[in-house]
């Protein structure tokens, strides 16, 4: 019965996901589902080349996005202790679990599994339809998800080596072993790198990266807010205890996933369309200019007739 409902819940985000998205007739599944993974890796160098614009091309908006970092940090303390007291109980609720895998498994386990099989799922539903749009769509997002943990895993938790937060911040005891109650414990050495370790591993929350550059990515790609960030929320917000981190670790982790995956989208269509600023679309809107001559006692007229085109994608 539970592989059933796995079966159907991935199927079923397959379907809402593709069902604005045009299947290829012209060329083989293969030929289709071959020529997006070689443009997907081809791109993989041009993601960061866009990342490193989205920081670079506007110092302005950079800097008020460093200085809100900044103040988050500063009322840290504040802020995690209304979280911890006041939304964390409130927001009380647990996913079923629909995992394949008996022992945790990273990325396909646990509240992950809700984000990771859609993904999975999508992908292959449209590799067999030759939906080209699908494919591109799930490998953005499983590049989502590598690219978050090679910046945010890899990259800044290492650099930044803040300590979690103690819990409760209201109460601490005696010893809080590898946590800390100082909203400034930053640069201490890590415990592991690649997994998850609650050692020096709070800033920023890889969770809150990969799940909006995932969001960022469906949301771009299908011109939707309501789904994919519905969906991502309804996810994150699941077990909120669980993640243990400061309140500026989570947003901070936001902010760079939805850099990540607006870099990864705009390096997609470059590759995909010639530019990163325009989507292919599937209509074109024409004006026609139409001649009127006269007949009997109607004057001669000019006006144009709008014609709506389906494109061949």
């Amino acid at each position: 019965m539970k592989n059933i409902f796995i079966i159907l819940f991935v199927l079923n985000t397959t379907f809402v996901y593709a069902q604005d998205g045009e299947v290829e007739q012209k060329t083989s599944f293969l030929k289709t589902s071959g020529k997006v993974l070689k443009n997907s890796v081809l791109s993989v160098p041009r993601d960061f080349a866009f990342m490193g614009k989205e920081v670079s091309e506007d110092w302005g908006k950079t800097g008020l996005y460093t200085l809100g970092a900044l103040n988050l940090i500063l009322t840290d303390k504040i802020t995690t202790k209304f979280l911890q007291n006041h939304i964390e109980p409130n927001v009380n609720y647990t996913l079923p679990n629909i995992s394949m895998f008996k022992n945790h498994v990273d990325w396909l386990s646990g509240n992950d599994a809700y984000m990771s099989y859609p993904i999975i799922g999508l992908y292959l539903g449209s590799m067999f339809t030759n939906n080209e749009k699908g494919q591109y769509a799930a490998i953005n997002a499983f590049k989502a998800v590598t690219h978050s943990i090679i910046i945010t895993q890899l990259g800044l938790k290492t650099i930044f080596g803040r300590k979690r937060p103690y819990r409760p911040l209201s109460n601490p005891g005696e010893d809080i072993g590898p946590w800390t109650t100082d909203n400034f414990d930053f640069f201490n050495k890590r415990g592991a790198f690649l997994t998850s370790d609650a050692e020096a591993s709070s800033f920023p929350s890889l969770h809150a990266t990969a799940y909006f550059a995932i969001a960022k990515v469906f949301q771009m790609e299908y011109d939707n807010y309501w789904i994919p960030y519905g969906a991502m929320s309804l996810i994150f917000l699941a077990d909120l205890d669980g993640h243990n981190h400061w309140v500026g670790d989570m947003v901070v982790g936001g902010v760079v996933g939805t850099i990540i995956g607006r870099s990864i989208v705009k390096s997609s269509w470059k590759i995909r369309y010639g530019t990163p600023d325009r989507k292919k679309k599937n209509y074109s809107i024409n004006f026609i200019p139409q001649f009127s001559p006269r007949i009997g006692n109607s004057p001669a007229s000019v006006y144009f007739s709008l014609r709506l085109n389906r494109l061949n994608n």
